[in-house]
């Protein structure tokens, strides 16, 4: 009986440990590191001997870097200040990023719930994946916002993306409320998306 305890105290103890190992994984999973996990050509941009970026971060309350990119799914380019009059979310993502594919459902949620009032989410894929490849992945995801075609230009615009997910929200004047680093969770793009809504009128 007592070996009995014993084993399964061990077997607890054993549980335990291997849930706080998960935990800390996943958690630093909620974000990719350009610079430590990238599968080809945009490693340039994250390396850590480049020099830094010509533009530094856009900062809350200033005006988001404008910037042209070819859409998607028509193959027009479209200008982010054209889109002055709406809340915009801006998220840099890419096919290969684990965390950019968990969050994708939550943002085509808020795009079919917060459409209606203004707000346009626009996805810049950061990816060496050709045009179709991406369209294809953004099809399967079910998206229904703007899938742009990033650049390492871009996102040099916006500080250096050195890691992915990154996300903007920006006012209906074009202005920069906030931003969130890494996988976000509905409740956070909301809040953010809701403060968006009420700027820049």
């Amino acid at each position: 009986m007592d070996k009995r305890v014993v084993l399964i105290l061990a077997l607890v103890v054993a549980f335990t440990g291997i849930v706080m190992v998960v935990t800390a994984h996943s958690r630093a999973n909620n974000i990719v590191d350009l610079s430590m996990a990238q599968p080809s050509g945009m490693q340039q941009a994250a390396n850590p001997a480049a020099p830094p970026p010509e533009f530094p971060e856009p900062q809350k309350g200033s005006l988001a870097p404008d910037f042209s990119l070819k859409n998607l799914s028509d193959g027009k380019d479209v200008r982010l200040s054209s889109l002055r009059g709406k809340a915009v979310l801006v998220n840099f993502w890419a096919t290969w990023c684990e965390p950019c594919k968990v969050e994708m459902p939550s943002l085509v949620d808020l795009q079919k719930k917060y459409g209606p009032q203004g707000l346009q989410i626009v996805g810049v894929a950061m990816d060496d994946a050709d045009d179709k490849e991406i369209t294809t992945f953004a099809h399967k995801m079910g998206v229904n916002y703007l899938v742009l075609r990033g650049t390492e230009k871009i996102g040099d615009l916006y500080g250096g993306i050195d890691h992915l997910p990154m996300t903007y929200y920006l006012d209906r004047s074009g202005k920069v409320v906030d931003e969130t680093l890494g996988m976000a969770g509905e409740a956070t793009f909301e809040e953010a998306i809701k403060r968006a809504l009420a700027q820049g009128n």
